[in-house]
């Protein structure tokens, strides 16, 4: 098994290259990640919703030690990442941070969230700061409400933003 030091970097390696093939080559990639990510949450979004996706990201939470603060209520999870370890890890090494690389969480979670019919507003804040804010509604016109608050919104292959 490759230590989560190493796969970060090397998953950093691999947008570069993919990126360096075009938008088309890094999209497929990210869609390929999340039809794999399905394995671990679909289920439960389908079958337990909101409170599904909180169960998820606490157990996420513990596994990857994230300094980050989950927030449930009837309509809305919000995800508040403090300090990315993934983005953290890579920004602490010898090799160039690739400038997209926070797009990846918004590139395998977006296509799942579609699936489902929930509405995601996935705000990064600063690409060179290891922190962002997920928020996910089952309401589109609250998502619409927030996205108009993001500091930077990210898209995902088949929702463009901006």
């Amino acid at each position: 098994m490759i230590p989560s030091d190493h796969f970060t970097r090397f998953y950093n390696e691999v947008f570069k290259f993919l990126e360096s093939q075009g938008e088309d080559a890094l999209e497929a990639y990210w869609l390929a990640i999340s039809k794999n990510q399905e394995r671990h949450i679909l289920d439960l979004i389908e079958t337990q919703g909101l409170e599904g996706m909180h169960a998820y990201w606490t157990h996420i939470k513990i596994e990857e030690n994230c300094d980050m603060d989950l927030d449930l209520d009837a309509d809305r999870l919000e995800l508040r990442m403090n300090v990315c370890p993934s983005l953290s890890k890579v920004m602490d090494n010898d090799a160039e941070p690739m400038g997209r690389y926070c797009d990846h969480c918004a590139g395998w979670i977006g296509p799942i969230m579609d699936k489902t019919g929930y509405h995601m507003v996935y705000d990064v804040i600063d690409r060179q700061k290891p922190q962002c804010v997920l928020r996910i509604y089952r309401d589109p016109e609250r998502a619409r409400a927030a996205e108009k608050d993001a500091k930077l919104l990210m898209g995902w292959p088949d929702h463009k933003v901006g």
